[in-house]
């Protein structure tokens, strides 16, 4: 592996964005074989070992995966004076290899709750979340009351941001009743009584950004629950809780697999229904002077001196029919 800019290996790394690796190395956090690095010093990762605060990191640290059920009031950063617990407080250290630095892949904003994925493995996390691999976040939202024609409209439209048109990736649904129990299951505290659900999928990743589309047509969000990232469910996950990736998950992550396949829809009414096995009419020979369409063609006269035709008998001449009787 070529040399790069140590800012740069951080970053691939997940340790931090390159303008904080930038701030770390100033401090004298960042060390190389033993070292205080050096601000803008190249360092192949393969051939040196690098430590942040006394942690390694860098292709020779131990990879992991690791899904949360994030709760509302947590922080998705990995320090923050100003709150109380972060996402790095919920893992246990069991699932956390020894002298292993873990990173929120992308962030869920502190009032929002469900599926966040923590990892250090910097290439991997790049996968889920540049915008470029179009890894679907589905949500869970709730609202104080069910939304209009209009608003719904408007949502299924797009709705003008800052950033640009703001859409989403898959039509808006009411969230079924197995889903919505399901969901109820694990949140903690619960929900008030009498909200409605619906799922909503993003492949943009703005910030906040259900919450402003919603907000936009006048139906703030109550809750909001991320139930899936690319291939990764929350499934049974409760609250507060976390989980290894399995290998599936995150082959499929890192290869940039965007959501399940569609499932089939099965004919009913108003769809017409195929059928792989050719039907008798459509195997059958036509007749003899019969086009397939069904059409006759009609045959030419035949003189009466003709010879017979190939294969066939002579044409029977009227002196060939006894008289009647």
């Amino acid at each position: 592996m070529s040399e790069e800019r140590l800012q740069k290996v951080l970053a691939a790394a997940g340790v931090a964005s390159r303008r904080a690796s930038e701030a770390l190395i100033a401090a004298g956090r960042v060390r190389v074989d033993g070292r205080v690095a050096k601000l803008g010093e190249q360092v192949d990762p393969v051939k040196v070992l690098i430590e942040v605060d006394g942690v390694q990191v860098g292709s020779g640290a131990a990879r992991a995966y690791v899904a949360l059920h994030k709760p509302a009031g947590v922080t998705s950063t990995t320090r923050d004076r100003h709150a109380d617990t972060t996402v790095l407080d919920l893992l246990p250290t069991a699932l956390v290899p020894d002298g292993t630095r873990l990173y929120p892949v992308g962030r869920l904003d502190r009032d929002s709750e469900g599926l966040l994925l923590l990892t250090n493995d910097g290439e991997w996390a790049d996968h889920v979340l540049h915008p470029r691999f179009g890894v679907q976040r589905e949500y869970a939202v709730a609202l104080a009351s069910p939304l209009d024609h209009a608003q719904a409209a408007a949502l299924r439209e797009g709705i003008p941001l800052e950033e640009g048109l703001a859409t989403l990736d898959a039509p808006l649904r009411p969230a079924t009743g197995t889903e919505t129990r399901r969901l109820l299951e694990l949140l903690a505290p619960p929900p008030g009584p009498g909200v409605t659900w619906y799922r909503a999928i993003l492949a943009q990743g703005w910030k906040r950004q259900i919450r402003r589309m919603f907000a936009a047509v006048g139906a703030p969000i109550e809750r909001l629950v991320r139930v899936r990232i690319g291939s990764v469910r929350l499934d049974d996950l409760p609250s507060g809780r976390a989980r290894l990736l399995k290998a599936p998950e995150i082959r499929s992550l890192g290869a940039g697999v965007v959501a399940p396949p569609p499932r089939r829809k099965p004919s009913g009414p108003g769809r017409p229904r195929t059928n792989s096995r050719p039907t008798a009419r459509s195997t059958a020979r036509p007749a003899s002077g019969q086009k397939p369409g069904g059409a006759r063609t009609p045959r030419p006269p035949r003189q009466p001196d003709a010879p017979p035709p190939r294969g066939g008998r002579a044409p029977r001449r009227p002196e060939d029919y006894p008289p009647d009787r």
